[in-house]
């Protein structure tokens, strides 16, 4: 995640101080990928540095401003029309600890498949809630009306991703299911990879999300793995 990028681009709407900016982002972004005031202003000091932004004096409270330079500006735009890079895929927790628990003596893999099916399960559900209301609070309009847009875009992202892991994991499930078949059918001198994966018995569906009416009071989504 650009943390850089995303100051630069509330910057742009104007100045800011260092804990405005972290209260805006993380009201950007639903707390998704909550920020602490030390990282907001590390990120700045790097941007001053690098000339992307610049200290322009206090508000009336004292806080010391920051605007974007043109510099910061041409940044952003670069940014912004470049797509996001997927040659060299982050580190997925969940794929690196599938890849281990294959052939692993003390693990059932298919104990691991499913328990974390179970979870991606709960977290599609529970951002299809949030979802909803975020919809009832695009819809009813209001100051915060550019938020909750951004918070809504952010939330179908997450309801994607887990809709994706959940198809992965059944397919790993079956993937394993064939090749313990394979193994056995070749005879007890076989090299079986994994344990047979038993079928799945948990729904993949989001269940139908409740009307709600203030995401403030919303149950908040677990965290996001990797997103930093």
């Amino acid at each position: 995640m650009s943390i850089r990028h995303g100051l630069l681009a509330l910057l742009e709407r104007g100045p800011r101080y260092g804990s405005q900016l972290r209260t805006e982002f993380e009201s950007r972004t639903g707390s998704t990928w909550p920020l602490n005031v030390g990282q907001v202003y590390t990120t700045l000091s790097r941007l001053e540095r690098d000339g992307m932004v610049a200290q322009g004096g206090e508000d009336a409270a004292g806080h010391a401003l920051y605007t974007i330079t043109d510099n910061g500006r041409t940044e952003l735009r670069t940014w912004f029309e470049k797509p996001v890079d997927r040659t060299s895929p982050a580190r997925d927790e969940l794929a690196i600890k599938l890849a281990m628990a294959v052939g692993a003596p003390s693990v059932d893999i298919r104990d691991v498949i499913q328990s974390q099916r179970r979870h991606t399960v709960k977290a599609m559900q529970d951002y299809t809630r949030l979802k909803a209301q975020a919809l009832v609070a695009v819809e009813s309009g209001g100051a915060r009306e550019r938020d909750d847009v951004a918070w809504l875009l952010v939330l179908e992202q997450l309801i994607f991703q887990t809709e994706a892991e959940a198809r992965w994991l059944d397919h790993c499930e079956s993937r394993l299911i064939r090749l313990s078949a394979r193994a056995a059918r070749s005879g007890p001198g076989a090299d079986a990879p994994t344990p047979a994966a038993a079928p799945r018995t948990e729904a993949a569906a989001p269940a139908e999300a409740p009307e709600a009416t203030d995401r403030q009071g919303a149950e908040a989504p677990p965290p996001v793995a990797g997103a930093r």
